[in-house]
């Protein structure tokens, strides 16, 4: 009896998702300050990595401009990739520390400020939430560069994960695309 054929589409499509998976153990299980995890992940894939897509253009004409030709250029890479990561946090949560990062004296006073949206994220936010979505978007995209995965952060897909109302309970999500081409897509990009 034959082994079966895999083809290297479906194999890489296949590797991917597992890899994307991984990425998002390795933003789990990223250090976390204060041991607080605030940390939210989800992945997309399909029409529902096309419908962020969708958004991004559509934010992209809301503005003009400079910010039309960034959305529209990430749209575009996000539907060239087989999914997106999605890693956000819980930024209005302080951790007590009463650093001042966040523009407040007080973690008591940073708690009742109400939390509004700005263009495209909830604040004011917690710099040490900040500083753990960083080291957790770190870690997820080393996992997928140690795993040959083509990847970049990107705001824009965070900003149209937030008004699609994605990932509830996230002040901040940034969005990873990930891909294999025979050469990265997320670089020498037209600007």
């Amino acid at each position: 009896m034959k082994p079966p054929i895999i083809g290297s589409k479906g194999a890489e499509e296949e590797a991917i998702l597992a890899i994307a998976k991984a990425m998002l153990v390795a933003a789990r299980t990223a250090p976390k300050a204060t041991g607080l995890d605030d940390i939210l992940t989800l992945i997309l894939h399909g029409a529902e990595k096309d419908a962020i897509a969708k958004e991004m253009e559509e934010i992209g004409l809301e503005r003009g401009g400079h910010q039309h030709k960034v959305f529209e250029r990430d749209a575009k890479n996000v539907r060239e990739s087989e999914a997106i990561i999605l890693i956000g946090v819980r930024g209005e949560k302080s951790v007590g520390l009463n650093c001042g990062g966040c523009g407040f004296t007080t973690c008591r006073a940073f708690g009742v400020k109400k939390k509004k949206l700005g263009k495209d994220f909830f604040g004011p936010t917690c710099v040490f939430k900040m500083l753990d979505l960083g080291i957790a978007l770190c870690s997820a995209v080393k996992t997928a560069s140690l795993l040959n995965v083509d990847n970049r952060m990107m705001f824009t897909v965070g900003s149209a994960a937030i008004r699609l109302k994605l990932m509830p309970g996230s002040s901040t999500i940034i969005g990873i695309p990930v891909s294999a081409h025979g050469k990265n897509i997320y670089f020498d990009r037209a600007k």
